[in-house]
């Protein structure tokens, strides 16, 4: 009876820690990764050191519940990856991920092997648990803290943390060997890599279509498609590691594949992946307390802060600022890349896999990972939202999105239901404005389901839903948020060509003798990029309009308010200069008298 009750206390405690990793996703949005931390110290109270007393050392079970957990939040890294968002950083991105964490655990070598007393060999190995980034906790950081980062560090930063970890499992396995069997080669690291990648690469690629064919193909009972996804991340991970390849790039590249295809059930998937991934880090963090030891920490903090210090202050700025070097980044989004390359469960679960085959020193590794592992997160973890905005890489954002309902509609994967509350001050409701490819269905208002003729005119507080591509359902956010004051321009940009956001398409046509609709010409230039763009407008961003093409030249209030005008290149240089002459008089003409000049 004894045992029986053991098991019971075993499973209320267990469901106890899942309903308070479930509530906790509440706070999570407001302290991030940190957060975590709770859990870690939660197992290190429950362990045989702590009031718990629960005596827990079995690192087989650790690894095993830590290659799920990593498996499930590298497939939810792919899935919400857009390639198109990354293929422009491809190149910095994987330099980061293979060379910068190589150089990383070359710099902390030396530190590690002087401080902890370790050969060459074995303080190679702490540079490895502890070089790569942990790309749950960088993202759920910067979605936690409301920043909204530069596109082109958030992409690299994305990519980097996704692909790092296959490679860094690498370099620990290959050491992890060398120092069990005492004798490599340089040529069988090179081919054991190849194989890996290649390997990883196929399987991924293949398993990852292989799932969207499935998606799309069996008709699944409703709610069983984001079990099956996860099922299949799994078992896609498994085939590459039996086949000896690399399984967490295996089930990243699928996780792309998945993400970038129509699919059934998209969203679901996602909301499903994201609760399955919180809970695996809470179940991981809390295995991982159980296996410190507090009083074993003692003998190795001071070298384990020492360690810490020099990965944040010198190894991982080094290894970034060299891998990208040849690219055109500043030293401003160098640095904070540098800076938020924070460690998180991926070190702790490098660092078992040394007790795991029972290297002399794997408690040493493990505990030099713990200390690594708080002390990013609290230092770095805490300070990432001060940094961005010291150093220019990113905003605050201005408003949380609006509330999206998302629904499939079955027989066809093209299109589905996005619904939204009507809010008094949203872009919708203000100026009636909505995508060009998104079409409004129907309008629930006081309990009643009313088509959209017949709600004719929406009101605040009315839920409508419109018909979208599922890839762009993000995009129609912006037209349901508070609008937001928009920034009046400097009028002396009109000297390079450049006119206001609020001028209509009518005003342009007019002077410039463009072509444009009636149904057209009152919409402003924002309101023109609004409707056309698939995404919110970015600086940069272009649209013709008949023979001239307009630019985004300032973004205020998540609209374009300085519009520049590229001519057209086919005109003779007399004649288009004769025009550009004519056509900046009359908009400094129209400025003026909007401007009350």
């Amino acid at each position: 009876m004894a045992s029986l009750d053991q098991v019971s206390i075993a499973i209320l405690l267990g469901a106890v820690l899942v309903m308070a990793g479930i509530l906790s996703s509440l706070l999570a949005l407001r302290f991030g990764a940190p957060l975590l931390l709770v859990f870690l110290f939660i197992g290190m109270l429950a362990g045989d050191s702590g009031p718990g007393q629960v005596r827990f050392d079995d690192v087989r079970s650790t690894y095993l519940v830590g290659s799920v957990a990593l498996a499930l939040i590298l497939f939810d890294g792919g899935l919400r990856t857009r390639f198109q968002s990354i293929r422009a950083v491809l190149a910095p991105s994987m330099v980061l991920a293979t060379i910068g964490v190589l150089l990383t655990a070359l710099i902390t070598a030396p530190i590690a092997k002087y401080v902890l007393d370790l050969n060459w060999t074995e303080a190679l190995l702490v540079g490895a648990v502890v070089a790569s980034t942990d790309a749950a906790a960088v993202f759920l950081l910067v979605h936690a803290q409301g920043l909204r980062l530069r596109p082109r560090v958030g992409a690299t930063l994305e990519a980097e943390s996704g692909t790092n970890d296959p490679f860094a499992v690498f370099l620990t396995l290959m050491l992890v060997e060398l120092i069990s069997i005492g004798e490599s080669s340089a040529l069988h690291v090179v081919l054991e890599f190849t194989r890996e990648l290649v390997l990883g690469t196929i399987v991924g690629v293949v398993g990852g279509r292989l799932v969207v064919l499935a998606l799309n193909r069996v008709a699944l009972p409703q709610g069983l498609h984001a079990p099956f996804v996860a099922t299949a991340a799994l078992v896609v991970f498994g085939v590459a590691q039996i086949a000896h390849a690399s399984g967490f790039l295996a089930v990243y590249l699928a996780g792309i594949i998945v993400g970038n295809r129509p699919t059934r059930a998209h969203n679901s998937v996602v909301t499903f992946l994201d609760a399955a991934t919180w809970l695996a880090q809470i179940v991981m963090f809390v295995l991982l307390g159980l296996l410190v030891s507090p009083q074993r920490l003692v003998s190795s903090i001071v070298p384990a802060v020492i360690v810490a210090f020099a990965l944040m202050l010198l190894a991982r700025p080094i290894a970034v600022f060299l891998c990208l070097a040849p690219f055109r980044f500043n030293w401003r989004e160098k640095l904070f890349i540098a800076w938020t390359g924070l460690r998180g469960a991926v070190a702790i679960f490098l660092a078992s896999i040394p007790m795991l085959v029972g290297l002399s020193k794997a408690y040493l590794y493990f505990d030099v990972a713990f200390v690594v592992v708080i002390i990013s997160l609290l230092l770095q973890g805490w300070t990432l939202a001060p940094a961005a905005r010291r150093l220019h890489v990113a905003l605050p954002r201005s408003d949380r999105g609006p509330r999206r309902v998302e629904l499939d509609l079955p027989g066809q994967l093209e299109q589905q239901l996005v619904g939204y509350s009507v809010r008094s001050k949203s872009l919708y409701f203000r100026r009636g404005l909505i995508p060009s490819w998104s079409k409004p269905t129907l309008v629930i208002r006081d309990q009643r389901i009313l088509s959209p003729a017949e709600a004719d005119p929406v009101a605040p507080g009315d839920y409508i839903y419109l018909l979208a591509p599922p890839q762009k359902a993000e995009a129609l956010d912006r037209f349901f948020v508070d609008m937001q004051p928009s920034l009046e321009p400097d009028p002396h940009l009109l000297g390079d060509f450049m006119v206001s956001g609020e001028h209509t398409l009518g005003e342009l046509a007019e002077i410039y003798g463009v072509a444009v609709g009636d149904e057209q010409a009152k919409l402003t230039l924002a309101d023109y990029f609004d409707i056309h763009l698939d995404h919110a407008p970015k600086e940069g961003a272009t649209l013709e309009l008949d023979s001239i093409v307009l630019v985004a030249r300032s973004i205020g209030g998540g609209r374009v308010n300085v519009v520049g005008l590229r001519l057209p290149e086919e005109e003779e240089e007399p004649a288009a200069l004769t025009r550009m002459a004519s056509l900046k008089r009359k908009l400094s003409d129209i400025w003026a008298s909007v401007a009350g000049i």
